[in-house]
């Protein structure tokens, strides 16, 4: 029997953002989603709703507790504002079964430090999620430190989360191959889980984790790729600077993977040689993912060997319990 499941990339669409009369934001946003809304029958819906319907799709997924995330897309500082105190009245509903993370205005430093601290002060959020680049504009900069420094302080994880190629990043991913291949390629087919792996060693090689040793990072998919390349990167990355905690170090005591969208064992079977057990933590990308499918997955592992009763629980439910301070329904 499955021990209570946590999942924590697990995403929403806020009003605020829908009901914009921000052009800007409506074309940056919105708009990039009409391509899966028209591929997934009810994904809007499901996107809107922070209700029954939600947790009447997280029965069927025999999920526990979710946090829930702003689907990707960096709105200004007031629609964040809008869209957390929606998703704070949600969770404030449904307290045994959702939690928060912050979705912040990526673009302004100082005022995701605000909203940040807003949020989990107020609002009892559990961390945030934010897009893996700006326009193109990565994290790594001095002027990233305001925020960085405010997630330490505030202990709190930063979830890093894929996003849409920038203007200047679209021509790697078109080709001599179709359109829907393009799109593909530079989003969820390759491009977005290649985009967090960049940044995430962009925040190493700049001197992020010296900085701010303390600093909470999770990552999805299985790690982003990074996993697979644990020991080369461990191997070059010497060669980068003058880091005074080494990769392996940062990797083991910094930064978190979920499971989140990824059925298959094959890169379990990785990460369990090279990643510590309790920074593997289970997630499902709800709704861009199904909850029955990362529970057929989770059956399968549970039967395939790889993993004690009490590996699987931490997996499941124990290490996001620790690292949000969440506890699942039993």
């Amino acid at each position: 029997m499955l021990p209570p499941l946590i999942t924590l990339e697990e995403h929403f669409f806020s009003a605020a953002v829908l009901n914009s009369a921000d052009d800007q934001a409506q074309n940056g946003i919105v708009d990039k989603y009409i391509e899966q809304f028209k591929a997934i029958p009810g994904i809007e819906n499901q996107l809107k709703d922070l209700g029954q319907r939600r947790l009447s799709d997280m029965d069927k997924g025999k999920v526990s507790l979710q946090v829930i995330s702003h689907a990707p897309g960096a709105p200004s500082p007031a629609l964040c504002k809008n869209a957390n105190d929606q998703l704070a009245a949600a969770v404030q509903k449904n307290k045994e079964r959702f939690a928060g993370f912050a979705v912040l205005p990526i673009a302004e430093p100082g005022e995701c430090a605000r909203e940040l601290e807003r949020t989990v002060q107020q609002h009892g959020f559990v961390g945030a999620l934010v897009d893996c680049h700006d326009n193109g504009k990565y994290f790594d900069g001095d002027e990233y430190d305001v925020m960085w420094q405010k997630f330490e302080e505030l202990d709190v994880p930063c979830y890093i989360h894929p996003s849409w190629p920038s203007d200047d990043m679209l021509p790697r991913y078109t080709g001599n191959f179709t359109g829907g291949a393009a799109r593909s390629l530079g989003a969820s087919g390759w491009g977005w889980h290649n985009e967090v792996a960049l940044h995430t060693l962009r925040l190493y090689a700049s001197g992020v984790f010296d900085k701010f040793p303390k600093l909470k990072i999770i990552i999805g998919h299985f790690g982003e790729m990074i996993p697979f390349m644990l020991a080369r990167i461990a191997k070059l990355s010497v060669r980068w600077g003058d880091q005074q905690r080494k990769w392996q170090q940062v990797w083991d005591e910094n930064i978190w993977i979920t499971t989140s969208g990824v059925w298959s064992l094959d890169p379990m079977r990785t990460i369990l040689a090279n990643t510590k057990i309790d920074h593997i933590l289970y997630s499902v990308d709800y709704p861009f993912e199904q909850n029955e499918n990362g529970l057929k997955w989770m059956e399968e592992l549970e039967q395939s060997g790889l993993v004690s009763r009490e590996q699987l629980e931490m997996i499941a439910y124990r290490n996001s319990e620790k690292l949000l301070r969440v506890k699942a329904p039993q």
